[in-house]
């Protein structure tokens, strides 16, 4: 409806030549089977050059006379060259795992990929072609991919100086720069690249590699001995596993969509939020000063290892080099390649029921308050990120009194908590909020407000030498808590 006119032909002396002969009397183009098959084996042999005027005779042969014969001089227009490649690709049987359909319904290819600038070039001479001689589409999906154009949007050219070497951003950053960077844009608009977004893009590869940096250290000497089953692990621990389930879910989607953008802000997010300034900021007091036998610390790590075997694999497509690195340092070079691994199996996730089954507490305002025993799925996932927004005030409280200079550290702070609602207190009440929000002690106030309250002051408590808590069982500043007594003296 777009493009009344479709050009067959261009009437220039280079390219593939339109192969026939017209009829000087009637103009009629002369549609003979064995003149056809002595031009295909001319062509065949010798190429488009053997189209020539001092071999027509040869392919008219006996029953037709040259000089009444005009030999078509003009070529296919380079689309409609271009737009039959799906035939020799698909067709000639070269390439087994590409070839037509049985049945010979429906596209064969399942992608073309090209720019913007083929939706009325390649894409649709594709189209149209096939269409015209084989009734449907070669392609099932088209990928529309726009240009790149400098970090200001001007269009690059040499002329201009503003265009970019791939090689030099690679000698001074590493190809994996350049593929983050390609895979985080979306492709499918035009798109900007340059020496301040690569800055943006070297920070972003920067976390993602000091997250792996810190799994590594973290997992140092864990061994199977130390596994812990689900079912068996804290609450926090659950709850990240079901992010990460949650997560790969979304990254499958993204890779059948061809989403790549999404693909890498959901690892990137993940990385960044749900585990460096969450997980791994909470967990670090447990991982350095709980004994290595302690169940919460091997929980931890045991929750450490899937999150590494998970997402040195999610890494791989995009960060090639640093999650081959990744991988051999933590299981030699002799280990088979991350690459040639399928996509990580995550536990089955099980919740434990230990402990009976009580019947949940009804509250005259908030309804029913689970027992956090009984939490699983959905509603860990809910009661977490939950605790995850009122945390964030407490955490929001406390930056401002450090950067007053009223405490000096976040473990120095002493919170007092007004939450919205009785299912919130509950919730509060459910967990040692006080590790959660990495500080002294917190307590929530006797009345519920209309929104979250956290008031931070400085603790009294004196400060354990080894662990840095500030609790009361520790008599003077440099005493050990009773944890860390019992650590050291085992």
């Amino acid at each position: 409806e777009g493009r009344p006119d479709w050009v067959l032909s261009r009437q220039r002396a280079w390219g593939v030549p339109i192969t026939l002969f017209v009829d000087r009397k009637t103009g009629i183009y002369l549609c003979d089977p064995a003149v056809n098959a002595r031009i295909i084996e001319g062509v065949r042999e010798h190429g488009v050059d053997a189209w020539s005027d001092a071999r027509a005779q040869e392919y008219l042969g006996s029953d037709y006379d040259a000089a009444g014969y005009e030999r078509v001089k003009d070529i296919l227009d380079v689309w409609f060259d271009s737009g039959c490649t799906h035939a020799f690709v698909l067709e000639s049987g070269r390439w087994p795992d590409l070839t037509r359909p049985a049945d010979h319904i429906g596209p064969w290819a399942d992608l073309y990929l090209e720019g913007s600038d083929q939706h009325r070039g390649w894409f649709q001479s594709s189209l149209l072609e096939s269409a015209g001689t084989r009734g449907h589409a070669p392609y099932k999906a088209v990928l529309t991919h726009g240009f790149t154009m400098d970090q200001k949007g001007m269009k690059m050219s040499k002329s201009l100086g503003n265009t970019i070497n791939p090689i030099k951003i690679m000698e001074n950053s590493g190809a994996d720069i350049i593929r983050l960077w390609a895979l985080s844009v979306d492709y499918t608009e035009d798109h900007r690249i340059g020496d301040e977004i690569l800055k943006g893009v070297s920070d972003q590869y920067r976390k993602l590699r000091n997250t792996f940096r810190y799994m590594l250290g973290a997992l140092d000497g864990f061994s199977e001995t130390e596994r812990v089953a689900v079912a068996d692990m804290p609450e926090l621990e659950r709850y990240v596993l079901h992010l990460l389930a949650d997560m790969d879910a979304k990254l499958r989607v993204a890779v059948d969509d061809f989403d790549f953008n999404t693909y890498v802000k959901l690892l990137t997010n993940f990385a960044n939020e749900d585990l460096s300034a969450f997980f791994f900021d909470i967990r670090k007091d447990c991982l350095y000063c709980d004994a290595a036998t302690d169940p919460k610390r091997m929980a931890y790590r045991t929750v450490l290892d899937i999150l590494f075997l998970a997402m040195v694999r999610y890494a791989a497509p995009v960060l090639v080099f640093t999650a081959e690195e990744v991988w051999t340092t933590r299981f030699g070079a002799d280990a088979d390649s991350v690459h040639l691994l399928e996509w990580p199996a995550l536990p089955e996730l099980r919740h434990s029921r230990e402990g009976g089954n009580p019947s949940p507490e009804v509250e005259a305002i908030g309804g029913p308050v689970m027992d956090p025993r009984l939490r699983g799925g959905d509603e860990l996932i809910t009661a977490y990120n939950r605790l995850r927004s009122i945390r964030s005030t407490v955490l929001i409280t406390l930056e401002g009194f450090r950067r007053d200079k009223i405490i000096g550290s976040a473990l120095e702070g002493d919170i007092a908590l007004t939450v919205t609602s009785l299912t919130d207190q509950a919730l509060v009440e459910s967990v040692d909020f006080a590790e959660l929000s990495i500080c002294s002690s917190t307590r929530l106030a006797e009345t519920i407000g209309d929104f979250e309250i956290a008031v931070a002051g400085r603790t009294t408590n004196k400060k354990c030498g080894r662990c840095w808590r500030h609790l009361p069982e520790v008599t003077d500043d440099g005493a050990l808590c009773g944890r860390c007594k019992s650590v050291i003296n085992a």
